[in-house]
């Protein structure tokens, strides 16, 4: 019987360990359970606060693009009032910007008009496939006219460059010649 009561009460320590070790990893997994739950809360606030910035960031940049927008708009009405407005005193004005500039052209000016003259519009829109095969032969041929003269340009170009490196080397054999006699 003793012998029953002492497993019986090692049993029981047994148990009331076990139980004790039950409840102290309860209390851990608890507290693992709770430290999660606040860093999640954190996290989330982070990502709210990064998202209220981006979203701040957003419509910063969409108010100054719509202030660029207001502002470009407005010059461009200006631009127009003072063309109108130019236009009616037209002539006075123009001649006088002309007395100024003389007929000088810079040469950003001389290609843009070479440019507009030279560029054809391509209303391909209703056309046949006929009509295609005669406007691709067209501009091939246009293409080939352009490029020939790009061609005869070049040429020109390397042969008066060669003149006038020739030139100045006779000019300096001249003025070495003149200082050594």
């Amino acid at each position: 019987m003793e012998k029953d009561l002492m497993e019986l009460q090692t049993l029981i320590e047994v148990h009331f360990e076990s139980r004790k070790k039950e409840e102290e990893e309860l209390i851990h997994l608890k507290e693992r359970i709770e430290k999660r739950r606040s860093e999640r809360a954190e996290q989330q606030r982070i990502r709210s606060e990064r998202e209220k910035e981006r979203q701040k960031r957003l419509e910063e940049e969409r108010a100054r693009k719509e202030e660029e927008e207001a502002k470009r708009r407005a010059e461009d009405d200006a631009k127009k009032k003072k063309t109108l407005t130019s236009l009616h005193f037209g002539g006075y004005m123009q001649k006088l910007v002309k007395k100024r500039s003389g007929k000088r052209q810079t040469e950003r000016e001389k290609k843009k008009k070479i440019l507009s003259e030279r560029r054809r519009s391509l209303d391909i829109e209703n056309l046949s496939q006929e009509k295609l095969k005669e406007k691709a032969k067209e501009l091939w041929e246009w293409m080939y006219q352009l490029e020939a003269e790009k061609f005869e340009l070049q040429y020109q170009f390397t042969r008066q460059k060669y003149e006038v490196c020739l030139g100045h080397n006779r000019a300096t054999e001249q003025q070495s010649h003149r200082q050594n006699s």
